[in-house]
């Protein structure tokens, strides 16, 4: 099982960045696939971004390409989010989840693990 927990979030005005951060333990962080995903009220928690273990193959939601960029530090066991461009409808709590599979998943349930959440609001 791997630990996760995530920082970064807060209150920014359309058009401007936050960069979020996952740290991660209980295995070796170099051999998990990462995703994040994001939540905002009423909706599904949908896809926002993953990187596969090892060279690092990274994956966006066509809602944030262009926008956001994903990346991770495997010695200090890290993934990252840069949300540059950030839009009213970028608000949402956003999650950050595991999983030892090859190449990262759009598929919630593809996660088996998963942080409590980071709340990122945009105003207009």
């Amino acid at each position: 099982q791997v630990q996760l927990v995530e920082s970064g979030g807060g209150l920014v005005q359309a058009g401007g960045s936050l960069r979020l951060s996952c740290a991660a333990s209980g295995r070796t962080f170099s051999r998990i696939t990462m995703g994040w995903f994001r939540q905002a009220p009423g909706k599904e928690r949908e896809f926002v971004a993953g990187i596969s273990r090892g060279v690092g193959i990274s994956t966006y939601a066509d809602s944030v390409k262009g926008r956001f960029t994903i990346s991770r530090d495997n010695a200090k066991n890290t993934v990252f989010l840069q949300m540059n461009s950030l839009k009213p409808e970028d608000t949402a709590v956003y999650y950050c989840a595991a999983d030892l599979m090859s190449l990262p998943s759009s598929k919630r349930s593809d996660y088996a693990d998963w942080g409590q959440g980071t709340q990122v609001t945009v105003s207009s």
